[in-house]
């Protein structure tokens, strides 16, 4: 304990204590320091898999799910039919006696959960109201076994719970990297609208096929949850990574685009296609593969054969996408990675869609946002970027992503640097998603906003955000926490609680708490660590700490875990004895749950501005703050958060302005500085000033500063004691529920 603590608890003591000292007329205030700086954050402490420094811990693992797969698609009745050879192999310490994989397709049967949880009013989930035999048809389920050159197929029982399917294993898979072939047949018939994540466009060339969640695919096993089951009502994915080889067969007028590199091109491009794309990998500039006009003549279709069959390869990915059409213009541009390494950006649009203020821009807006995340955070790791035109608003998967076809300018750049941000959540960064929304979607929000600064000289640039209004709404009482599971929340709140609120998150750690350099560099940490693996929100939290060396566990309590406000407010401005030459004092508390650090700006009568900067530390024990400005002239104003960075629900009182605001009148120190002892009690106390500050020094003891709290009274607050002098400031009682006299020596 503090010597000076010590002794005048002493002091204290000399005499009964009747009753504790009361504050007068306290200030309002939700803050509570003890909350928002509580150090048990962390519910568990690291493991062998996980660091409790953010990182992949020695004995971390991640099982892998590695795909063959078959498609044919029937244009006229929308109807998928595949084949898939699953090859899962079991890293994990644990021998697997079943397999869960997901089904998607099945939300959209009329008896799904997906279908009961949406209400009247409608949903992004679903179908529209269109009327259809949807779900998977799965027509087998087997396993299979080589020995030596021969493999054998042999029928495994399932069960198929929604949009889950557990496979039940004749004997165990077992730990530390056994591997299980599973080969499934299938069938589906497409909805037109699935859920904004994949559907069919009537154009008036043909039908546009945007193809997605459209094979079993695995569920993940891990060392968190064990296996991750979670039902699909509307929340999005998490998944496995592993290689990707996929036929998919169309009719011949087609032309097919998908994840990954296309192996065939000779079958299924003309010789004059073949030429133009290898134009497209050499150029920085839009090359046309298939032009507007040529849509409509068969001549751009290779001539003989009723379907023909493309085949892509995608390597280390965690999904594969695919789109169809007869349609489509096709034109594509060099990617160029920092390594040195190329990727191709392409685009596949109708005529609809086509305009220079419109898709014609597609693949400049592809290369552009790829070369930029690649440069800024880490490199794409895909052979190509392919956008879509569909009926979705927006969606993403590796190397294709689906968007809305009416989109132009502003909106096209948008979505199409929204949708491949996604590369790097969760496509690279393998989160959740079903639970923790925020960590792909408000991850991406946040770089999408750098992004758009630097794109083409900011020309789609957005104004920066008034953060003390965007802080209103985004701190509303009745939204839920960031962490709740977007499947819990109000749909309408997702757009701001998965996307925006998590993105401003970031934007704060960046701007206002941590500097560019330092978030920066812990962020890229953050995509480097878990590129490929599968990171919890402590793995990001701790991660961020590390690197920044920042104990930032009021933050993630306050912007996160909790929906807390925050409402910095000045309360007191005063001239040390009334003279501002002397200095100046201002008073600033923090009235809501949520701590930040603070910026004032002072401006003087005679013109000039300057600004000072609290760490959020002045909040670690205190809820009102009172510091000795960087000025010495009177004062025309004084303002919390000049530039609205912070999310202050209320900026209201956020600005003292002298002529309309209180100027707190200092009290002159000098009379009560003195020498002080009782006649009753061995005590001698001498009042000095110090900076403005009047202090009591128990002799041979310690020091205590004191307040202004009335006439002739002072007190220290945390210790209960109150100084009250007579007007002839000859006196001076000693007062902490009973009371001591001291009397004037000199």
């Amino acid at each position: 304990m503090n010597q000076t603590i010590k002794r005048w608890v002493l002091v204290a003591l000399m005499f009964p204590a009747l009753t504790g000292f009361a504050q007068q007329n306290p200030p309002v205030s939700n803050y509570d320091y003890k909350q928002a700086f509580s150090p048990l954050f962390y519910t568990k402490n690291g493991t062998e898999t996980r660091s409790a420094s953010g990182q992949p811990g020695a004995k971390y693992w991640q099982n892998r799910a590695d795909y063959q797969l078959t498609a044919q698609l029937n244009e006229s009745s929308n109807e998928i039919i595949g084949t898939e050879v699953l090859t899962y192999t079991n890293n994990s310490s644990d021998n697997l006696s079943f397999l869960w994989m997901n089904l998607e397709q099945n939300a959209f049967k009329k008896d799904s959960r997906g279908a009961a949880v949406i209400g009247p009013r409608g949903s992004r989930g679903g179908t529209k109201g269109e009327i259809l035999d949807g779900g998977f048809n799965i027509k087998s389920v087997s396993l299979l076994e080589t020995v030596g050159a021969k493999t054998t197929e042999k029928q495994v029982k399932y069960t198929i719970t929604d949009t889950r399917m557990q496979i039940q294993l004749p004997q165990e898979l077992k730990a530390n990297g056994a591997k299980a072939r599973i080969k499934i047949s299938f069938s589906y018939i497409s909805p037109k609208y699935g859920s904004d994540r994949t559907g069919v466009l009537d154009t008036k060339n043909g039908k546009i096929f945007t193809i997605a969640q459209w094979y079993p695919r695995m569920s993940v096993y891990d060392d968190v949850h064990g296996w991750n089951t979670n039902p699909y009502i509307g929340a999005e994915f998490y998944l496995e990574y592993g290689d990707f080889d996929v036929a998919i067969t169309a009719p011949s007028n087609h032309i097919v685009v998908c994840s990954g590199e296309l192996q065939n091109p000779t079958e299924v491009y003309t010789a004059e296609q073949q030429k133009r794309w290898a134009d497209a990998k050499n150029s920085e500039k839009t090359v046309a593969i298939r032009t507007a006009d040529e849509v409509t003549n068969p001549s751009s279709r290779p001539q003989g054969k009723a379907t023909l069959t493309w085949k892509f390869k995608i390597k280390n990915a965690r999904d594969l996408s695919w789109a169809s059409s007869a349609s489509f213009i096709i034109d594509a541009a060099r990617i160029n990675l920092p390594s040195g390494k190329k990727s191709l950006a392409i685009s596949a649009y109708p005529v609809e869609s086509a305009g220079d203020k419109a898709w014609g821009r597609s693949t400049e807006y592809t290369k552009a946002c790829i070369e930029n995340y690649s440069k800024r955070w880490y490199e794409y790791p895909y052979p190509a970027a392919t956008n879509v035109a569909g009926n979705e608003g927006g969606m993403e998967y590796p190397g294709i992503v689906f968007c809305e076809w009416t989109s132009k300018g502003a909106g096209l750049w948008g979505v199409t640097d929204h949708e491949f941000g996604h590369t790097w959540f969760p496509m690279i960064v393998g989160s959740n998603e079903r639970v923790f929304a925020w960590m792909d979607e408000g991850f991406n929000t946040f770089i999408n906003s750098i992004s758009g600064r630097d794109f083409n000289n900011g020309e789609y640039k957005e104004p920066d955000q008034n953060m003390n209004q965007a802080g209103a709404f985004l701190t509303n009482p009745e939204l839920e926490p960031i962490m709740v599971t977007p499947d819990a929340m109000k749909e309408d709140n997702i757009g701001l609680l998965c996307y925006m609120k998590p993105g401003e998150g970031l934007t704060l750690l960046r701007e206002q708490i941590l500097g560019e350099e330092r978030f920066d560099q812990a962020f890229k940490t953050y995509i480097n660590r878990w590129a490929f693996k599968h990171p919890t929100p402590d793995d990001f939290f701790r991660t961020i700490e590390n690197v920044a060396g920042e104990d930032l566990n009021w933050f993630w309590r306050s912007w996160y875990l909790n929906n807390w406000r925050l409402d910095q407010g000045i309360s007191k401005v005063k001239y040390i004895k009334n003279d501002p030459t002397k200095g100046i004092l201002v008073t600033i508390d923090n009235l809501e749950k949520m701590p930040m650090p603070v910026t004032v700006q002072f401006k003087t009568k005679s013109g000039k501005t300057s600004t000072m900067n609290l760490p959020v530390e002045i909040w670690m024990r205190n809820s009102s703050w009172t510091f000795k400005a960087n000025v010495n002239e009177e004062l025309e104003s004084v303002r919390l958060d000049p530039a609205q960075k912070l999310p202050d629900f209320n900026p209201a009182n956020n600005t003292w302005t002298a002529g309309k605001d209180k100027l707190e009148e200092d009290v002159i120190l000098d009379p009560y500085v003195g020498t002080f002892s009782s006649k009753s009690f061995p005590i001698k106390v001498i009042f000095e000033e110090e900076d403005g500050v009047l202090k009591a020094t128990a002799v041979g003891q310690g020091t205590l500063p004191l307040e202004p709290d009335g006439k002739d009274r002072f007190k220290h607050e945390a210790y209960g004691i109150v100084i009250q002098f007579n007007e002839a400031k000859t006196e001076a009682k000693l007062i902490q529920g009973g009371e001591i006299v001291l009397t004037r020596e000199k």
